[in-house]
């Protein structure tokens, strides 16, 4: 496993392990190839949200939404967000989740918050 795939194999586990500290039960996907379907799923099967896990030096969020909208697309998920490393915090929950206005109003109907 190169250095960078350790990473972000290290990077998703902080991830899913904060989720389910915070009652949410993820499940990790396996690697699709161009086919990639997400590092996390939460929720439904049938339209979940799918988790890009992103720990890079540089970011690069244009490029990290898209990615996690194709995904998201090809799991048939509700939507797709990507959750990057904070630099100089060490855990998930200090990681920033970027997603677009679309699927945050999508959450905000769905906690009921209209």
């Amino acid at each position: 496993m190169s250095k960078q795939r350790a990473k972000g194999t290290k990077w998703a586990t902080k991830i899913e392990n904060y989720l389910a500290d915070e009652g949410i039960r993820p499940r990790r996907q396996p690697l699709y190839g161009e086919n990639d379907r997400g590092d996390i799923h939460v929720g439904p099967l049938d339209g979940p949200v799918v988790i890009e896990a992103k720990d890079q030096a540089r970011h690069s969020l244009a490029e990290w939404l898209d990615e996690a909208t194709v995904e998201a697309a090809n799991a048939n998920g509700a939507l797709g967000v990507a959750w990057f490393h904070r630099r100089g915090k060490s855990g998930a929950r200090e990681g920033y989740v970027l997603m677009d206005g679309q699927s945050f109003a999508y959450l905000l109907r769905e906690a009921d918050l209209t």
